[in-house]
């Protein structure tokens, strides 16, 4: 007799990647968090610093992600995080859930909820949150 239950070998991971958009050079907590998700049995693709929202948009659509988190500490979070959502929106993703982390001021957060953005984490945040944050965002 067969049993049709999936082990966790077979399980599909949620596919997240990180990216730090902009000019800010600082990449610690994006490390930082990267290395908790794939701790946490994520896959985990890290673009690297200074990257454009096309550049994003596109390696999120080449890696066929589920989410995608943006590290931003410069300030710019309301300019890049629409383009990046129109971004995958018009690669068909609408499915990609967004996060974000960084310097948020407490006034902004309500406007990137509204627009989207699934959970907004600033410094120190715990990563478990983070972790069970996602994980509940997309059902695997």
């Amino acid at each position: 007799m067969t049993d049709n239950k999936t082990s966790p070998e077979q399980e599909r991971k949620i596919r997240v990647l990180v990216a730090k958009p902009g000019l800010d050079g600082h990449d610690r907590g994006a490390k930082v968090i990267a290395r908790a998700l794939r701790d946490a049995g994520m896959e985990v693709i890290y673009t690297g610093l200074r990257q454009t929202p096309e550049m994003i948009a596109e390696a999120a659509l080449q890696e066929d992600v589920d989410v995608v988190g943006l590290s931003v500490l410069s300030g710019a979070h309301m300019a890049l995080t629409p383009r990046v959502m129109e971004l995958l929106r018009n690669n068909g993703q609408e499915h990609v859930k967004i996060f974000i982390g960084g310097i948020i001021p407490d006034e902004d957060l309500r406007r990137l909820m509204e627009m989207g953005v699934t959970g907004v984490y600033g410094p120190g945040a715990n990563t478990e949150n983070i972790i069970r944050d996602i994980k509940a965002a997309v059902p695997v």
